[in-house]
């Protein structure tokens, strides 16, 4: 491992010079307003309380109350102040810092340029010269003030940025923050004339405001999982995270090597993950004619889809399957596609079969074969206009009472808004109270239904004036058992609640079994909620947290009730900075701390999680980004009415291929069947039909239809998966990898052999059997 090799001289010459310079943080946010200046602010007086020697100068307040409450009794170093087009600009006064040389300088504006006459051009210059000589800097920049992201930026939302940094800045921090911040907020501030100033470039539209949002989110993610690789790098870990996508296309220089591409493009854009191809050359033989054409134009697709293109020397056909999947463990692949097998029956028993084979060495790797449709469909996987929705095409037919009905109580509902975060401690319930006491404060009757603020001092300040509602006593096997009173709130009838812990599971003798039901029966009598949920709670996640962290989360949410919410905003930290608030005792109690910095809380763990939590909350902006401009998404269309088709013949794993199911149609938009096969002669156990409704419940709740079919033989249950997909019109089937033992496949035959002969006209979806990786 990395980290047990001994270092060289110029690395032990390198880490001492960095001992000598200061730090670098960095607040991020997709807006002018979202609030980084104020975050930046408050964590200056909280390193102030602990006896650091922290300024400020150069600080951007907008004369916003809040704002200047945080600056308190920091001290301020001076600034120079100077004018261009009639804005008052304001530069560090580098001279000054330096003889003050405080620990700590605050300042705003990352991407500032200096006046002409300045030593230094840039304020990314100043910083650099400050922190070499030993202070450490906290700063703000908007998502825009970079570089790359300028040109992304003009070419969606018409906006011209003039002042950036380069985009690698960011890698020079040492810790990057992201404040994220929804557009109802940011709309809810204009309102009030906080931000009326800054629409100069006109940002403040609700569309350019969720775009700015998804790249912020985007951007900070793809930084996270940089320094998650660097991290299992060093620890010796392959394979992948678990936090994020990355495709592996195996082609050939052939006719449909391109297809195969462009498929594996549209996967990789709409799973938001990275796209690598891979293909076979034999070093000692000239391309043919065709072959060199092929490869010219695959080169030049590769470059145009910012795909990693990689050509492998060929091996034995019966080597294939060791080098793809040694090289997909090598680069972190989450997902192998390869088109469909041409061979026989007897053809793969005398050769093997490169799809069974590579089933056989994969963990935590699934495996994607495209279906050749280019004969009967046309090269379907081009991106195209995505057809208008239902709902465009009925906007002037009639409701009928029923749906008026359903309406009417959609204007009724209370707002809902989710505070979410990557794991326990980031600050979620603080947030929370803090938007409940400026709520509060603007004349709103607001209440706490439900706080575990989990003996921590600053959350417990935050209460202020904030009214708290007795809890429910439920008594239960003699003893007293306490939860939220949902009937008292409903009689005490407040504007808005606040509920923590959204994925709570109630004690026995309540009403509803989980509390989000509790929150939705609140919503439905006209109040509104504020909660709080960790990404790890999420259903179709489940797997996946299980994977990173090798802890199973019993609670959880099923992923529509954060889409009913109408905002969702992350609570973003910094692992470093988790892991220091763990040591200081304010998440957990003493004599927890050393347990959980070992297993839950370890880096690796934190790293994944954060990385985990922005992807997922970029996606569900992409999701009402395409649902308010009824435009297609940054993620790029899909191109037909996708069915996804799940197909389960064991309960071992089905929950997971369930799972998978519902977060592939849903970034899909799709429609999804379950279909559970077993034999006749089965006899169902107490045991085994409490599997089976909990399965139908998991698939029911994420929005699936679950069946259950029966045949006499085993050698039957291909067919009559292949018949009932045929029959829903699946475009893609979503399979579990087999853990059949090698006599009774060739006694029975492989179910997924017999599958994939009988689908090469479907996408089949094969989930790896996976371990977790901590």
């Amino acid at each position: 491992m990395e980290h047990f090799r001994r270092k060289t001289p110029e690395e032990i010459l390198l880490s001492i010079s960095k001992l000598h310079q200061g730090r670098l943080k960095v607040y991020i946010g997709s807006v002018s307003g979202s609030g980084k200046t104020y975050h930046m602010l408050r964590e200056g007086q909280s390193l102030k309380t602990q006896g650091i020697d922290v300024v400020i100068s150069a600080v951007s307040t907008m004369q916003r109350p809040e704002t200047i409450e945080q600056i308190g009794d920091l001290e301020r170093v001076p600034s120079i102040h100077w004018w261009k087009d009639g804005i008052e600009k304001k530069d560090l006064d580098i001279d000054a810092l330096i003889k003050r040389n405080p620990e700590v300088v605050i300042v705003d504006g990352l991407a500032h340029r200096n006046r002409e006459d300045a030593p230094l051009k840039t304020r990314l210059e100043d910083i650099q010269r400050l922190i070499r000589h030993g202070m450490s800097v906290i700063t703000t920049i908007n998502v825009y003030e970079l570089e790359d992201v300028r040109s992304v930026v003009q070419k969606l939302t018409k906006i011209e940025v003039v002042e950036t940094v380069p985009t690698d800045t960011l890698s020079l921090a040492d810790e990057v923050v992201l404040i994220d911040v929804t557009p109802e907020t940011m709309l809810n501030r204009v309102a009030e004339g906080k931000l009326l100033s800054l629409d100069d470039m006109g940002i403040f539209k609700r569309g350019n405001l969720a775009i700015l949002r998804e790249l912020t989110l985007r951007l900070v993610a793809e930084g996270v999982n940089d320094s998650l690789e660097k991290y299992r790098e060093e620890w010796g870990l392959i394979g992948p995270s678990g936090a994020g996508e990355r495709i592996l296309v195996s082609t050939q220089y052939h006719w449909n090597g391109s297809i195969y591409m462009r498929r594996g493009q549209q996967i990789a854009k709409r799973l938001n993950g990275e796209l690598l191809i891979v293909t076979f050359v034999n070093k000692d033989k000239e391309l043919t004619r065709e072959a060199a054409v092929f490869k010219r134009s695959q080169l030049k697709l590769a470059n145009r889809i910012g795909a990693e293109f990689t050509e492998l020397p060929l091996c034995a056909r019966r080597e294939l399957p060791k080098v793809l999947v040694n090289y997909a463990l090598t680069n972190n692949v989450t997902r192998i596609l390869l088109g469909h097998s041409k061979q026989t029956w007897w053809q793969e028993f005398w050769h093997g079969s490169i799809v069974h084979d590579m089933l056989k060495r994969t963990r935590n790797v699934d495996i994607f074969i495209v279906a050749d449709r280019a004969e009967h469909d046309g090269e379907r996987i081009l991106p195209t206009k995505v057809a208008k929705s239902e709902e465009e095409v009925d906007l002037f037919r009639r409701l009928s009472s029923q749906e008026m009905v359903q309406k009417i109580e959609q204007i009724k509902r209370g707002t809902f808004q989710v505070f979410i975060g990557s794991a326990p401690g980031v600050g979620k319930t603080f947030t929370m109270l803090r938007e409940g006491n400026h709520l509060l404060k603007k004349g709103i009757d607001v209440c706490i239904g439900l706080l575990e603020t989990h003996g921590r001092k600053e959350t417990q300040a935050q209460i202020n004036e904030l009214e708290i509602l007795p809890r429910k006593v439920i008594e239960y096997r003699g003893t007293h058992l306490d939860e939220m009173d949902t009937a008292g709130i409903i009689r005490r009838n407040p504007e808005v609640v606040l509920v923590d812990e959204l994925a709570h599971t109630n004690v026995p003798g309540s009403q509803y079994k989980k509390r989000y039901e509790d929150v939705l029966e609140i919503l439905a009598a006209g109040i509104s909620v504020i909660t709080t949920v960790n990404v790890q709670h999420l259903e179709s996640l489940n797997d996946a947290v299980e994977q990173i962290t090798g802890v199973r989360v019993r609670e959880t949410i099923p992923d529509h009730i954060l889409r009913l919410a109408d905002e969702v905003q992350l609570i973003d930290v910094t692992p470093e900075s988790l892991q220091q608030r763990m040591k200081d005792g304010k998440i957990y109690n003493v004599e927890k701390i050393h347990q959980a910095l070992n297993n839950f809380f370890r880096t690796g763990n934190l790293i994944a999680l954060r990385e985990l939590a922005l992807r997922e909350i970029a996606d569900d902006v992409d999701e009402r980004l395409e649902s308010w401009e009824r435009n297609e998404s940054l993620r790029g269309p899909w191109r037909r009415q996708e069915v996804i088709y799940v197909c389960l013949n064991k309960t071992q794993h089905a929950e997971r291929l369930i799972r998978r199911g519902f977060r592939i149609a849903y970034r899909l938009k799709a429609i999804w069947y379950v279909t559970f096969v077993q034999l006749e002669r089965t006899h169902n156990t107490t045991v085994m039909t409490e599997q089976l409704e909990a399965l139908r419940k998991l698939t029911e709740r994420l929005g699936g239809k679950f069946e259950i079919l029966t045949t006499s033989k085993q050698k039957h249950i291909p067919m009559v998966l292949v018949s009932k997909a045929n029959g829903y019109q699946a475009t893609q089937m979503i399979i579990g990898q087999s853990k059949t033992r090698l006599w009774k496949e060739g006694w029975q035959g492989s179910i997924i052999k017999k599958i994939l002969r009988a689908t090469r006209h479907l996408d089949v979806l094969v989930v790896a059997d996976f371990e977790p990786l901590n």
